[in-house]
């Protein structure tokens, strides 16, 4: 089983009927279109560079090497960002990014 973070765990464990609830939804609105796996996780990883959510950029970076993307794809997927969120909020989604891909072969 994949390694996940101790507050999502935590949230998992209390709330079930919660989280099941939460887990549906995600799954529903995967499957609700054409876009690919890949695609999906870059689009939500950069919606995480948005709202300055490190735990979520680390999550959707992994999970986006996971679905076949390249190190530069999700590189670009946060730069693409900079006129919409700004250079300051870029470059900690990058340094976020940098941390699971520094990491990835270990």
């Amino acid at each position: 089983m994949a390694k996940f973070p101790v507050q999502y765990m935590s949230i998992r464990k209390r709330f079930k009927k919660y989280f099941k609830a939460v887990d549906s939804l995600g799954k529903a609105a995967k499957t609700s279109g054409p876009i690919k796996s890949k695609t999906s996780q870059l689009i939500q990883l950069a919606a995480a560079a948005a709202i300055r959510s490190e735990g979520a950029v680390h999550s959707h970076a992994k999970r986006a090497l996971q679905a076949g993307a390249k190190p530069e794809e999700i590189y670009q997927a946060i730069l693409l960002l900079t006129s919409t969120i700004g250079f300051p909020t870029v470059s900690a989604a990058l340094s976020w990014v940098d941390d699971v891909l520094e990491n990835k072969g270990k």
